[in-house]
């Protein structure tokens, strides 16, 4: 069972409904299912709850979405900084320092990825360019992991990857390595070597096809070790 946070929008519609409403884009749990797992999502809740809501799941995955507040790594709101998600904030902060905390295999994606650096005591770069091609639309780039890193047990070689995000990784939390860079030097992914399984990718692999990143997180979720989809 891999849980993973959703938004929290005020205006969304479907249907014949124009409402408040949990969401996540369904490519977060298709990838889940396709990797082997059970996907069950997590809209913001009282953090006071994280803990118990962890220890209910076998793995974790903390979804891409709006930027942190930068006010949470100690910084001023720079003017391109989007505006802010307190309450995904507070509450998937409150995931992964549970997750952490029980040792709970743990997948940070995008802004995921960002959070997890902050919770660990990091800052982040608030905008840079080149990472995002347009509004609403995604791109792609080349990351290169690095060898010996948890990320390059997963995935070997340079790849080509789905990606959409204006901020990065600035100074590193307590604990966490580089484990994969693009070309212009950004960290694309980071790791913590002293927990059992915990990784953060700053691209978006529930827009591709390699299913290998989240299959790892599965199997690291599996009681034996094993997938249980059998790959």
């Amino acid at each position: 069972m891999i849980g993973v946070s959703t938004y929290l929008e005020s205006d969304a519609r479907w249907g014949v409904w124009e409402l408040e409403a949990a969401l996540l884009p369904v490519g977060y749990p298709r990838l889940i299912q396709r990797a082997g797992g059970l996907a069950a999502m997590l809209p913001p809740d009282d953090t006071r709850y994280a803990a118990e809501a962890v220890a209910r799941l076998d793995g974790l995955v903390i979804a891409g979405g709006p930027d942190v507040e930068p006010v949470r790594y100690g910084a001023e709101r720079e003017p391109r900084t989007g505006p802010p998600a307190p309450e995904r904030d507070a509450w998937e902060l409150a995931l992964i320092e549970a997750a952490l905390a029980a040792r709970v295999p743990l997948l940070g994606i995008c802004r995921g990825m960002q959070l997890l650096n902050v919770a660990l005591g990091g800052t982040l770069v608030q905008h840079i360019d080149g990472h995002a091609e347009a509004v609403g639309v995604f791109g792609g780039h080349a990351v290169k992991p690095v060898p010996g890193s948890l990320y390059a047990g997963v995935v070997p070689e340079e790849t080509f990857v789905p990606t959409y995000h204006h901020q990065a990784v600035d100074r590193l939390g307590e604990g966490l390595v580089p484990s994969a860079y693009a070309a212009d030097g950004t960290v694309e992914a980071v790791e913590l070597p002293s927990a059992d399984w915990v990784l953060g990718v700053q691209w978006h692999p529930e827009m591709g096809e390699d299913v290998r990143v989240m299959r790892a997180l599965v199997e690291a979720a599996s009681t034996d070790g094993v997938s249980p989809s059998g790959a």
